[in-house]
């Protein structure tokens, strides 16, 4: 299943349904009236079900308050969070720390599509095509953006933007289901949860473009707007391969809420499309002939795992319950009272039956789609336990919010945006005078052959490979940083090339602190014709 790249060793489709279906999820216009009861409510005897989450008159005061939601107030937390996002983005960029080459690896995929090119991504190897690794074809939405702003701070400015979008269309229906003043403070704490956090240190992923689809999903089954709901989820499958099973949640969703017809249709159009990219495109467009990522479930190194060991295996770790403990304790454990945690199995499922570890902590990108479905059903939660014949539970919703913002708060003590106090993280240390000196020394359009640092810096005007992945093309360039664990005994940067590349010749060109540029002295070989 997806992993994270990391080295080895424009309204989304469906919009115009949303405008026949109701408002659009931003309007300022009058909510829908409180949910209305069905049989299949899970609920039990002892709570009220969602269509009387509170009695008349509470019911009644808060329709009337979502009716004045306004949104200029989510506009401004979410400007401020996605500067926080993006200035942590930069900084980080700046300092030339990127923790993978995927921020490369998307660049080279939004560059093709802004050219109106086939996605080839060099880094992967000389001309793969990266649909045959991850099926996200609905990146190349960015490509207008790429074409005002050809660097790889474009893809990290929109990833900012998505996450601080889905933190409007979590707050506003927040207050629109509670009432109250609670939004803003739960857009607050939903921006800057753990999983967003560490997916804005992660650099870009494709999953940008689902968590504000997630968010609206969740919206319109909430608001009971089941069409709507339908169309938002039916985008995700071009997002990634995984998500198609997440589709197939928000159908069996449907059939839940009494919407067979359109739930089933939903839950075989996801399951049909999860089969239909792992088994038939991936496979399609890889040089391998199949899709790579089942190995992380049954592979651990040499070792074979069956599926059945997998499933033994679902909690063997203490970092997969620590991720599993967070993802509910950062709403107060109440997202546990709504059927929308449906919505979060597909991912869990894959990630904790993966043997690659990287896919089950609280690290890295994986848990930010798992963001608004916990903290929308957190609001589902607080609606159903209003008015439950348990006074705890009832005293408890009223305070579940103040909680969780409290959570947040102590969280980010923490986690990645509480380095944006600390002055080390606007300084230009020596290290990266010394990347940015290695920089100038390679010239615009060169063929670069390198390593993460100085990637995503490359791949906006340079054809750019992975160190040691592009056997046989003899690259223009070599970029290297000599600091890096797997090049520390490289004594020689002009030898260490001609190695990689018999094929050519090479002599240093630059040395700057650990980096080091070497170029190529004969001529490029000829590439032969295919057949």
């Amino acid at each position: 299943m997806p992993e994270p790249r990391t080295a080895p060793a424009v309204p989304p489709p469906g919009a115009g349904a949303e405008a026949d279906a109701a408002p659009a999820p931003d309007a300022d216009a009058a909510p829908d009236p409180a949910p209305r009861s069905d049989p299949s409510d899970p609920s039990d005897d002892d709570d009220v079900r969602p269509a009387a989450a509170a009695s008349a008159s509470a019911s009644a005061s808060a329709a009337s308050a979502a009716e004045r939601v306004p949104l200029r107030p989510y506009l401004v937390i979410a400007a401020v969070l996605c500067a926080l996002y993006f200035l942590y983005s930069y900084a980080q960029y700046a300092r030339f720390d990127s923790p993978s080459w995927d921020l490369g690896i998307f660049e080279q995929e939004v560059r093709a599509y802004a050219e109106l090119r086939a996605p080839v991504v060099d880094i992967k190897g000389p001309g793969y095509l990266i649909l045959g690794d991850h099926f996200s074809p609905l990146v190349a939405l960015l490509a207008p953006l790429y074409w005002i702003w050809p660097s790889a701070l474009a893809l990290l400015f929109a990833q900012a933007a998505l996450f601080a979008a889905s933190a409007v269309v979590v707050g506003r229906t927040v207050q629109q289901l509670l009432g109250g003043r609670w939004g803003p403070w739960v857009t607050v704490a939903y921006g800057l949860s753990w999983g967003l956090q560490e997916a804005v240190k992660a650099d870009f992923h494709e999953i940008a473009l689902a968590v504000p689809l997630i968010a609206l999903v969740c919206r319109a089954l909430l608001r009971e707007r089941w069409t709507a709901a339908a169309l938002w989820a039916l985008p995700l499958v071009l997002v990634k391969e995984d998500l198609g099973a997440t589709v197939a949640a928000v159908g069996f969703l449907l059939i839940v809420f009494g919407r067979r017809l359109q739930g089933l249709l939903v839950t075989l159009f996801g399951a049909g499309m999860f089969a239909l990219t792992l088994l038939v495109l991936i496979p399609a467009a890889s040089s391998a002939g199949q899709y790579d990522y089942w190995k992380k479930i049954d592979t651990d190194g040499e070792k074979q795992i069956t599926l059945l060991d997998s499933v033994l295996g679902l909690l063997d770790s203490p970092v997969k319950l620590e991720m599993l403990f967070f993802l509910v304790a950062v709403t107060g454990f109440m997202a546990l009272r709504s059927p929308l945690m449906v919505l979060v199995l597909p991912t869990l499922g894959w990630r904790l039956m993966s043997q690659d570890e990287f896919h089950w902590g609280m690290i890295w990108h994986y848990s930010a789609i798992l963001m608004p479905v916990v903290f929308l059903a957190m609001a589902d939660g607080i609606r159903r336990s209003r008015g439950s014949k348990r006074p705890w539970l009832a005293a408890y919703a009223n305070v579940v919010v103040p909680v969780t913002v409290g959570i947040a708060l102590a969280m980010t003590q923490h986690l990645p945006l509480r380095e944006l106090l600390r002055a080390d993280t606007y300084r230009t240390d020596d290290r990266a005078r010394a990347a940015a000196l290695a920089l100038d020394a390679i010239p615009v359009g060169a063929r670069v052959e390198t390593d993460i640092d100085l990637m995503a810096h490359l791949t906006s005007d340079r054809t750019v490979y992975w160190i040691g992945g592009a056997a046989g093309t003899a690259p223009d360039i070599l970029a290297l940083d000599l600091s890096a664990g797997w090049a520390q005994s490289i004594e020689d940067p002009a030898a260490y090339a001609e190695q990689l590349h018999p094929e050519g010749r090479y002599r240093l060109k630059l040395r700057a602190g650990d980096f080091a540029v070497v170029e190529r002295t004969t001529p490029a070989p000829v590439a032969r014709p295919a057949g």
